[in-house]
């Protein structure tokens, strides 16, 4: 049932169909009905709005992806799959076959991980399009087959790595001057902690105690306390206490900065998240795989048994 009434010099419709309301303020009173029984039919499921991947894409950008916690990196994704000619198309009409070839195309391009965390993405856009915003009947990505996922990286990053990466960074010890210094405090810090890049920056005073600091919001969801080792204890203590968060760094300069680093020293084929595979492969000496599995968040241990790969004869010492 539809209503409209006028306000000032505006007509103000609503919409109220199958326990769903809608409304919307237009320029003339005609606008207004025209829209209301489009909606209606919409609502009805009768008729898709007219609505192309793009405007998809900006919406996700403007209304979801500020509330998740990887906000930036939507947003920068948003726009990027806005540029492809998939996107002009409306969402109701996108099949599988639409998919299956722009995954064909974007795979002679970019690797198959790429390709594989795009289709991810479209497929929570395409979700949302479809449950709230009703721009959808299906999902046209369930029926998609995503490409084989590639071998897990597990680069191990050498002390005379470690030393070059930071030198490069201007940090040779003492309390960090500069943003490059930071960073380089970060690394060092991450190669101690195994924590996420992302963690480590949003690591704010509170939640740093006399042995370990309290992460509050991790990848998967879930609180923990990250055990912290007298050198990890003391790149704490060299940082200054002028903002909330401990490093004070955004993201985005992080990874400029530690990317120019890594350019200027030749190395190839280095990450800063390389520092969590380094330090897990370390602290996998020290810990049982339960107590590693509780330290860096891991539900599933068996993803961490590649860290415990002893030989028979290593085994043999051991039993004497």
């Amino acid at each position: 049932m539809a209503s409209i009434r006028r306000r000032g010099k505006t007509w103000f419709a609503e919409v109220y169909k199958n326990g769903e309301r809608d409304s919307k303020t237009f320029r003339t009173k005609a606008e207004a009905a025209a829209w209301s029984l489009q909606r209606e039919a919409e609502i009805a499921g009768k008729k898709l709005p007219d609505k192309t991947l793009k405007e998809a894409l900006e919406r996700y950008a403007r209304e979801v992806a500020p509330e998740r916690k990887g906000a930036r990196w939507e947003i920068l994704r948003c726009s990027a799959l806005a540029r492809y000619d998939l996107a002009k198309r409306r969402c109701g009409d996108l099949t599988a076959t639409d998919l299956a070839e722009w995954r064909d195309g974007r795979l002679a391009k970019v690797s198959a991980a790429t390709v594989r965390r795009e289709i991810a993405f479209l497929r929570s856009v395409f979700d949302i399009a479809r449950r709230e915003w009703r721009w959808m009947r299906a999902n046209p990505l369930d029926d998609v087959r995503r490409p084989p996922a590639p071998a897990s990286r597990k680069r191990r990053v050498s002390g005379d790595e470690v030393d070059r990466i930071t030198l490069a960074l201007g940090y040779d010890g003492g309390e960090p001057t500069t943003s490059s210094h930071r960073v380089a405090l970060a690394w060092l810090f991450a190669l101690e902690t195994a924590m996420r890049s992302g963690e480590i920056l949003g690591l704010t005073w509170r939640d740093v105690s006399a042995k370990s600091v309290r992460l509050e919001r991790t990848k998967n969801g879930d609180a923990r306390e990250v055990p912290l080792s007298a050198r990890a204890r003391e790149i704490i203590g060299l940082m200054p206490r002028d903002g909330a968060r401990v490093f004070g760094l955004e993201d985005a300069l992080r990874d400029a900065l530690f990317r120019k680093a890594r350019d200027r020293t030749k190395i190839e084929d280095l990450h800063f998240h390389d520092s969590r595979a380094e330090a897990i492969w370390r602290l996998s000496k020290k810990l049982d795989v339960l107590e590693l599995a509780r330290i860096i968040g891991h539900r599933d241990i068996r993803s961490l048994m590649i860290y415990y790969q002893t030989s028979a004869d290593e085994l043999a010492d051991r039993l004497g």
